[in-house]
């Protein structure tokens, strides 16, 4: 009986190349398109025609748009996670690729799971440990035993298309170029050579001269640490993401440069945009920092940092993950209210901030007010500096 497998199939040369490959080994190949928000409905049309005509003996089209928001950018905003305070983490969507496509493999009875990756960057080890972390699966990755094969991986992909009768678009892009539901990674040509991104390199932010006139204001209402609403209406959270991207997109909101230390050793570069992520991030902050105390929100530093770490380098389902997305999602109790962000163009701020748990005193304002007397604050200050006043007295006796 011939076997089955899975693979995760985006239409690419690289996946297609792997259902040729993968058909002549034998196996019966069920091709899984995992909808992660990147491609309109004639991208899905290609991808299923490409799959049929490549052998696939079924397609499965599966959306993630709501796994993505719940799994990913839930934890995401309560962090606030950016690895080297700039990335957030927009290949997470890699990890619910993976976990779909085991979960068709359950369905189908087969223990066989095949992905496109190349044995030179963090994609291997992203679809490899999720793999290695969800059960005992076994991995197939065409384009990585090729490259223990032949030199020219690419020109030999595309010969073995062209034997076969299949077409390759010629790509005019200069770039690679990666997009879902939380934004746009861009890499290749200048941006690889660390200089500036062509105005031609940006998909999803506008450039000055196409920003609108004027300004604009849009509220973000949270429950709980959750976005739920857009200026007063309630939306679905994929759709709070779709809508921020167009809206905070069109005015260049969301335009970014990484450069950072990947796991495999080398410094990696991408130009990256997120409008609707840039948006959500920058609406909790000033909610949270409102409304939780001064250890909630010092804390969430080291939280941010090692979730960051953890999802980056590929350990997604990792127990202490959850571990720490159980204190920030307690750590949400309260960061209920509203939150305008504004912007004339390129950048931008949370202006305001409406919430019933918002710790303020009544009796008691910032440099304004308070219901404390001068000598408790004279003393306040002697208690608060008693350790490095006494340091000072001693060691500079000595």
């Amino acid at each position: 009986m011939t076997e089955k497998i899975v693979l995760a199939f985006s239409g690419g040369l690289d996946t297609s190349y792997c259902v040729l490959d993968l058909v002549q080994q034998g196996f019966e190949v069920h091709t899984a398109f995992i909808d992660t928000g990147g491609v309109d409905d004639s991208g899905r049309e290609y991808i299923r025609h490409r799959a049929k005509s490549l052998g696939a003996a079924k397609h499965h089209e599966i959306n993630v748009a709501q796994e993505i928001w719940d799994e990913f950018v839930k934890p995401l905003v309560w962090s606030h996670a950016r690895m080297l305070g700039e990335y957030p983490l927009l290949c997470s969507d890699r990890y619910l690729i993976v976990k779909s496509c085991l979960q068709l493999c359950d369905q189908l009875g087969t223990r066989n799971f095949g992905h496109g990756c190349t044995g030179m960057g963090n994609d291997q080890l992203r679809f490899d440990q999720t793999v290695r972390s969800l059960g005992d699966y076994r991995i197939h990755a065409p384009i990585r035993d090729l490259q223990s094969r032949v030199s020219a991986v690419r020109d030999y992909e595309l010969q073995v298309m062209a034997d076969a009768g299949i077409e390759v678009e010629a790509s005019a892009s200069r770039y690679s170029i990666n997009e879902n539901l939380l934004g746009v990674t861009i890499s290749g040509s200048e941006i690889d050579e660390f200089s500036q991104p062509a105005g031609d390199a940006w998909t999803m932010t506008a450039p000055r001269s196409a920003w609108p006139t004027g300004a604009m204001l849009v509220k973000v209402g949270f429950e709980r640490g959750v976005a739920v609403s857009l200026d007063g209406e309630r939306m679905g959270g994929p759709a709070i993401l779709k809508t921020l991207n167009e809206k905070l997109g069109a005015w260049g909101i969301g335009r970014h440069v990484y450069t950072g230390d990947v796991t495999i050793g080398l410094k990696g570069r991408i130009a990256f945009e997120c409008p609707g992520v840039d948006g959500l991030l920058t609406a909790h902050q000033a909610l949270e920092d409102a409304v939780n105390t001064r250890f909630q929100n010092s804390f969430r530093k080291h939280i941010s940092d090692r979730w960051a770490e953890l999802v980056y380098a590929g350990f997604f389902y990792e127990p202490h993950k959850s571990d720490l997305e159980a204190y920030l999602q307690s750590s949400q109790a309260a960061v209920t209210g509203e939150v305008g962000l504004h912007t004339e163009g390129g950048s931008l701020c949370a202006v305001s901030v409406e919430s019933p748990y918002i710790l303020q005193n009544p009796d008691a304002v910032y440099a304004q007010s308070a219901d404390w007397t001068p000598e408790e604050a004279v003393g306040f200050i002697k208690l608060l500096g008693q350790s490095t006043t006494l340091a000072g007295k001693v060691r500079g006796s000595k």
